[in-house]
């Protein structure tokens, strides 16, 4: 098992990171989806923790067909999803997915992310104190401003580098960012990925783990570049967003059999898995050395135009 702690820092508070997350969350879904590919959401409730208390759980089935490597794309069936859970508490998350692939082509493997939001610059130690983790793991910071992320997915609009919030006043950000810019929070993420393969352990986890690292800045960079979408919004409306959001791309999706069995998991244990937390976003078309690239396959068409707020509010009242 490779375990690594992730560090995030925004030029936001927690409290604004709590509506900014759910708001970037349903919103590059939806731009991800399109007929029988994306994220549907099957559970979206309260739930009440005995220690966390009282929190938000939600289930939601990632179908990945066009957006898995070609090299993964070459052994897999046509339809495909994997089924990821997660308990809010926040500023304290967990996303678990425990899933047993039925079939002979695909070995088990596991993902399990713990997810703590903090009010500083990255400079909290042990902050996790988890009795699950042997031994020290790697710390990584990443920036979200000059950390790289894969060319096919850069957009400058979403460059922290060169936003300006018109809301906030915040931005662009310059080198050195993190040490005087006020206000400051850090997402900490502690990511531990199983595959117990003999021969392929080692370069499977490392390359998972490079997939999640992409993910997470991704997702990091959006939720700054979108803030003058979401500031402002109370818990309620971003809620509502996210409900309407959510039923406009389960309809997008469509309704679409799956080709494999996902098991069901209970509550987040050492052993469950799960995919990052941050928003589902394609993976990585660069295959590990150890698999040889299948034949070039054409590449998916533009994502959809994603829905505001007004817009699905007018959709709602037309019908």
């Amino acid at each position: 098992m490779l375990v690594k702690e992730y560090r995030i820092c925004m030029p936001l508070t927690t409290e604004e990171y709590r509506v900014g997350q759910l708001y970037t969350i349903s919103k590059h879904s939806h731009q991800e989806s399109e007929k029988g590919e994306g994220v549907e959401v099957v559970k979206n409730e309260p739930h009440e923790d005995p220690i966390h208390g009282p929190g938000q759980f939600t289930e939601k089935r990632v179908h990945l067909s066009s957006k898995l490597p070609s090299w993964a794309r070459a052994v897999t069936p046509r339809i495909f999803y994997i089924t990821e859970k997660a308990w809010n508490y926040y500023p304290y998350t967990i996303t678990a997915d425990s899933h047993s692939l039925q079939c002979s082509f695909l070995p088990k493997f596991s993902i399990y992310i713990e997810t703590k939001y903090e009010d500083n610059c990255g400079d909290s130690e042990n902050i996790f104190h988890s009795d699950k983790i042997l031994g020290d793991h790697e710390v990584s910071f990443l920036d979200i401003a000059f950390d790289e992320i894969p060319e096919r997915y850069y957009r400058s609009l979403e460059d922290p580098r060169f936003f300006s919030s018109a809301k906030t006043g915040r931005g662009p950000l310059r080198e050195g960012w993190r040490q005087h810019t006020k206000p400051i929070m850090c997402s900490y993420k502690l990511v531990s990925v199983k595959f117990e393969v003999w021969g392929l352990q080692t370069r499977v986890e490392q390359f998972v783990h490079k997939v999640i690292r992409d993910i997470l800045l991704i997702g990091h960079r959006q939720a700054f570049a979108w803030v003058d979408e979401w500031c402002g919004m109370t818990m309620e409306e971003v809620r509502r967003y996210e409900q309407e959001t959510q039923e406009a791309t389960n309809e997008l999706i469509g309704l679409v059999a799956p080709a494999i069995s996902v098991s069901e998991v209970g509550q987040p244990t050492a052993t469950h898995s799960a995919p990052a937390s941050a928003p589902s976003t394609p993976l990585s078309d660069e295959a590990p050395e150890f698999l040889a690239p299948p034949k070039t396959r054409p590449r998916k068409k533009s994502a959809p135009e994603t829905l505001t707020l007004p817009a699905l509010r007018e959709r709602a009242g037309a019908e």
